[in-house]
């Protein structure tokens, strides 16, 4: 049985959008108390079915979908900028591919006017009409009207023509920021990104023998297989260790290891990566959620992947490349590292000393920096104390001194201690993994 909390969040949900709601009618409609209906409200109002409106009151509204955009295509640039779609609506689902602003002559632009891009413009008709001619999308900044041929115009090339309220500038700042998420999202890889598919596969079924891998093997020159049932489930992984002495008849089922771990199509190379790395394992499949094998992974894909990575210019710059670029060599030899930070605006809490977040980057930063000048390596950091001694102001100019405690073939332990005024403020201890040589 539901309860009375459940049964107002649904009742709540069913009614239309733009219903307006109050604990009182609530109260009374259903049959609660006024204090049952009070929280239930709120927590519509936290899960986004109703809002507040300053003089207006609660609001039943329409739920945002907060799901990332994995392409953005002109429906989905219509929600990111609140727009109306006003013609050429067969061409929603075309890919954006950059954006221009009419803000010259038609002749002068019409070099910058290619397919699949956005003209943003005002009421300037003819410019309106060389892009949809060219294959672009219209977006009409102001509200203002739009002619019914340059509408008719649109739905026959098939191409959008969406108007908003917003002033050209601001527009041009939501879709450059959700092209720019966009791009950074691009830039970290995928298992789906760099895995080898079901086709190039090699896989043993539960039912086939010993003798089977060895042949299997030898075709190969691999030496581990996952193993699947006939519905192409993943029952485990068989290598050359599980099969060492046993009989040629013995069954795969008998000998694999059946306790593994599985990578899935959307999870990021790194986390696999720190996986592998960290358990020492060679070959992962891939599977779906229902555990139907669809390719495998290896540690020499993850490597060679994260490596490339390394070297790719940057698209867009997170907020931790922001706080990198502060980051300054003073002194760089083989015994002694030193990096100088000055604390910018950007950097500080709402009180004026540096985040504490942000000195966990920079700390960060500074351990992989020397990790990759004295080493060669890259690391993962799978643990960090870190003591902040003395807030550190807006403007300070502080020096960060890492020191190396130990390093063997898979993990590191480094010191490093932060100044300000050749006293000591911040110390940090790090436990990490190390990716291999770079």
């Amino acid at each position: 049985m539901t309860s009375k909390h459940d049964q107002i969040l649904a009742y709540v949900e069913n009614l239309p959008v733009g219903e307006r709601i109050s604990v009182r009618g609530i109260a009374k409609n259903l049959e609660v108390s006024e204090g049952t209906a009070y929280r239930a409200i709120k927590a519509a109002e936290n899960q986004g079915i109703v809002s507040t409106i300053e003089r207006v009151g609660t609001i039943r509204i329409e739920q945002k979908n907060q799901g990332n955009i994995e392409k953005l295509t002109f429906k989905e640039l219509a929600k990111v900028i609140e727009g109306s779609v006003l013609g050429g609506k067969d061409g929603l689902d075309k890919t954006l591919v950059k954006f221009v602003i009419g803000a010259m002559k038609p002749d002068s632009m019409d070099r910058y006017v290619t397919p699949d891009s956005l003209m943003i413009v005002g009421n300037r008709k003819e410019v309106q009409e060389l892009a949809l001619r060219k294959g672009a999308a219209v977006l009409v900044t102001g509200g203002f009207d739009i002619s019914d041929d340059i509408l008719a115009l649109a739905d026959e090339v098939a191409m959008p023509v969406l108007s908003t309220t917003y002033d050209t500038f601001t527009v041009a700042t939501m879709i450059n920021r959700v092209i720019s998420d966009q791009m950074i999202r691009k830039e970290i890889l995928s298992v789906g990104d760099i895995y080898t598919k079901l086709s190039l596969t090699n896989f043993l079924f539960h039912t086939d023998t010993v003798e089977d891998y060895e042949k299997k093997s030898q075709e190969t020159g691999h030496s581990r297989f996952p193993v699947v049932n006939k519905s192409m489930r993943v029952l485990g992984v068989v290598t050359a260790k599980d099969v060492i002495g046993k009989a040629p008849n013995q069954l795969i089922e008998k000998v694999m290891t059946r306790e593994i771990n599985n990578a899935k199509l959307h999870m990021s190379v790194a986390s696999i990566g720190h996986l592998m790395i960290w358990d020492g394992i060679e070959m992962m499949p891939v599977v779906e959620d229902d555990l139907r094998l669809v390719g495998i992974i290896s540690r020499r894909d993850i490597m060679k992947a994260m490596q490339m990575a390394q070297r790719q210019p940057q698209v867009a710059n997170t907020i931790a490349d922001q706080i990198v670029e502060g980051i300054t060599d003073i002194t760089q030899d083989d015994d002694e590292m030193i990096f100088g930070v000055n604390v910018s605006p950007q950097m500080v809490d709402n009180v004026g000393a540096l985040s504490y977040g942000v000195l966990s980057e920079m700390i960060v930063s500074v351990a992989r920096r020397m990790l990759q000048v004295q080493h060669k390596r890259n690391l993962i950091v799978e643990q960090m104390s870190l003591y902040y001694f003395r807030m550190i102001q807006i403007e300070s100019q502080i020096e960060i001194r890492p020191r190396i405690l130990e390093v063997g073939r898979r993990t590191a332990k480094i010191d490093i201690e932060v100044y300000l005024d050749k006293t000591i403020v911040a110390k940090a201890i790090l436990d990490c993994q190390l990716m291999g040589k770079s």
